[in-house]
């Protein structure tokens, strides 16, 4: 087998390395996942190692597949071998020793929606208003907290907790979150990798039985490690000290959920000996696209230094488009579609990548109305649908008897004459006799202080929920399911109702049948708890079909890793991306210019970045300037298009005024100007909107619009300012 096969000098360099501390720095699109593949099946077919001794650590299920794929394609099967995400790893230790810190091993795993349950039902405990103390500010703290390392003690004696009001009861509702779970026999996705940690530090034992196993460590995405997985991975890699690093400081967009770039940046002092090898050639990206990224990136200071390059082709130059609205700038967007499928382009190869989820809806209005196919990715996801949450509830139920989250959301689904009420009363006798609702139920304790029909439709539930699990060790999960579904009712309630809207979760219902089947097709011994570990570590992009035709509408964040012919990137303005706060504080406005690189680099053949002068925001319409990211694009590689030019939608007269009424009445094609006095420094002349004006104070900006203020422009530098027309002093240039 020849390892070495089509690879740079480069790449060849790093298959090759296979001991002691490595740092590859692969650029987007170098071939990144190629020399990692290639070296691990050079580890086993070149150099003997066992699968058993290797780890591979990636951050997304579809990583790890399609890299433990290509080394089984080069290496045949590899047994033993751990290619997964942190979180998959975490679990599959914790399986194995979860009862050395507490836990029972069929602990459920609580994901977002859950977690965010437990929380409100933290804070009606503590008695804490949701509107003093919002679910998402609670959620943020807690997960930050774990990503440091941070139980909810050490947070509640930090001065970080004293901070503010807030935050001390922050630490109140993290701690009684904490409890619940514990009681709940349930972790959230965090809580996988600080158990792992905790496990490791109070029991040397096990960190060395993992450490001495994994012989050769390779960890993916570096850059967007945490603290939490920095530990994990330095304490694994103590024994034999052969880890690899690959990551891209670059491309380091995760620093709000923890990721820290130190990690990255300072891997050859924590690792003394570490070698660096580059991968610079980029195979992706034409060489205008690629170059334009360059020089965005280049502004940045947190960065080792390396300038990506290709053979490639130059290709068509970045096309730059700055509309009127952000309506006009969909329509544009849609007209272009139409003109690459007439050049023979399907939908599957174009993205639409934006900076926040909402901007997806306006993209969505203007690809319905022209006719456009497209797929949301990162929207309500299928598993969040609410009869889907409902039986993957019966299933965690059945696979976990104490989890109380899952009993509450299914022991009245559908209706069994059991109200709020009763479920109250029984959840506060299971918290006084320190026991989950289920097993107070099943000991009869519960049912004493419940009513007849609320009783009776208990004992039907229970028994409901101990037959499937008794059936978990001789039947097929598919099989368990179908006893759920007919015994709960829940299809044939479905059925009596007779809507459209109970057809389609029925149908729902169906498709996920079809995902068990397809998980027992792969796994055939795969039990009820390995199943649920796959669904519970499940994200959006691992649902995107690469193969369907229709355009992906995603964010920046969730396009890494992926890679189109054809990317759009609307909402290229000041205050949309760079968001408003990032754009004065300088280590946040460096990870949106990492997050500006990201989304260029997608990229293949075609780079369409777009702007709006004014843009509907809450309800207000905001005029905005042209973001910075694309003012440090050099003008070689890009070509400039504005409304005038491409279909003469201009910006309405009062764009600088903000109103909670939108645009009317003007469609893409039509051009509104009004004339108005200006002073151009040769004396008073009109402006009709569009030109380009310098002010002595202000700067360079364009003329957008005049209300009866005067006239309004969006300076590069300050933003909209509306001007008395006599004190203007503008210069027209």
């Amino acid at each position: 087998m020849d390892y070495f096969k089509n690879l740079n000098e480069k790449q060849r360099e790093a298959v090759a390395t296979t001991e002691g501390p490595l740092l590859i720095i692969a650029g987007a699109g170098s071939g990144k996942t190629t020399t990692m593949t290639r070296r691990i099946a050079y580890l086993i077919g070149e150099k003997g190692v066992r699968p058993y001794n290797i780890l591979a650590v990636t951050f997304t299920n579809k990583a790890a597949n399609e890299m433990k794929e290509r080394i089984e394609a080069i290496a045949g099967v590899t047994p033993g071998m751990w290619v997964m995400t942190f979180h998959a790893m975490c679990l599959r230790i914790l399986r194995v020793h979860a009862e050395k810190i507490g836990y029972a091993r069929d602990f459920t795993i609580y994901d977002t929606s859950d977690q965010k349950t437990v929380i409100k039902q933290s804070l009606s405990e503590l008695e804490i208003s949701d509107k003093f103390l919002p679910v998402n500010y609670v959620s943020a703290i807690i997960s930050d907290c774990k990503n440091r390392g941070i139980g909810p003690d050490a947070f509640i004696k930090s001065k970080e907790s004293g901070f503010e009001p807030k935050a001390r009861l922050a630490g109140d509702v993290y701690k009684k979150y904490s409890e619940k779970l514990f009681k709940n026999n349930a972790m959230d996705f965090d809580d996988l990798l600080v158990n792992t940690v905790r496990l490791f530090n109070d029991y040397p034992d096990v960190l060395n039985e993992y450490s001495e196993r994994f012989h050769y460590i390779m960890i993916d995405e570096y850059q967007d490690t945490n603290a939490i997985q920095y530990e994990l991975v330095f304490n694994l890699a103590k024994a034999h000290k052969n880890i690899c690093a690959v990551g891209d400081e670059d491309q380091c967009i995760y620093q709000w959920r923890g990721a820290d770039i130190r990690n990255i940046l300072s891997f050859e002092d924590d690792f003394p000996g570490a070698k660096l090898i580059k991968l610079e050639q980029n195979y992706r990206s034409s060489g205008n696209i690629l170059a334009g990224a360059n020089s965005v990136i280049e502004n940045n200071t947190e960065r080792k230094g390396k300038k990506l390059w290709t053979d490639r082709e130059d290709g068509e130059k970045i096309k730059v488009y700055r509309s009127g609205t952000d309506k006009d700038e969909a329509f544009y967007i849609g007209r272009e579609v139409h003109k690459l499928r007439d050049k023979g382009f399907k939908y599957k190869d174009i993205a639409i990548l934006y900076r926040t989820h909402a901007q997806s809806r306006i993209f969505e209005e203007a690809f319905t109305r022209q006719d456009i196919n497209y797929r949301v990715i990162g929207g309500t996801r299928f598993y969040d649908r609410k009869e889907i949450k409902d039986v993957i509830s019966y299933l965690r139920l059945v696979q976990n008897h104490k989890d109380n989250l899952a009993l509450k959301r299914v022991i009245n689904e559908p209706k069994r004459g059991i109200g709020d009420k009763s479920i109250e009363k029984i959840e506060k006798l299971a918290e006084i006799n320190n026991t989950s609702i289920f097993d107070l139920l099943a000991e009869g304790d519960g049912l004493d202080v419940l009513g007849g029909k609320a009783a009776t439709g208990c004992v039907r539930f229970l028994n409901l929920i101990s037959n499937a699990a008794a059936a978990m060790g001789e039947k097929k999960i598919s099989e368990i399911y179908d006893i759920i579904l007919d015994t709960s009712g829940y299809v044939a309630e479905l059925e009596a109702q007779n809507t459209v809207e109970a057809m389609s979760r029925k149908e729902n219902l169906l498709e996920f049948k079809s995902v068990i089947y397809d998980f027992e097709d792969q796994n055939p011994e795969g039990s009820l708890e390995e199943f649920m570990e796959k669904i519970a570590l499940i994200t959006d992009i691992d649902n995107h079909n690469a193969d369907e035709d229709a355009i992906a509408l995603m964010t920046l964040h969730s396009a890494k890793g992926l890679e189109f012919p054809i990317v759009f990137m609307p909402g290229m303005e000041n205050e949309t991306f760079p968001g408003r706060a990032k754009l004065y504080n300088e280590s946040e406005l460096e990870e949106e210019r990492r997050l500006c690189y990201v989304g260029m680099t997608r990229a293949k053949e075609t780079l369409y970045m777009s702007s709006a002068q004014s843009r509907l925001v809450f309800g207000h319409i905001e005029v905005r300037s042209e973001s910075i990211f694309l003012k440090e694009i050099d003008e070689k590689y890009r070509d400039i298009f504005d409304s005038e030019n491409n279909f003469g939608s201009k910006i309405l007269p009062n764009a600088g005024k903000k109103s909670s009424e939108t645009f009317r009445g003007v469609m893409p094609g039509s051009v509104q100007k009004k004339p108005v006095a200006g002073s151009s420094g040769e004396g008073a002349q009109n402006f009709t909107g569009g030109e380009r004006v310098k002010h002595k104070k202000f700067g360079e900006g364009m003329v957008v619009g005049v209300n009866e203020a005067g006239v309004t422009v969006i300076f590069d530098k300050v933003g909209a300012k509306t001007l008395a027309p006599e004190y203007a002093n503008l210069t027209v240039i």
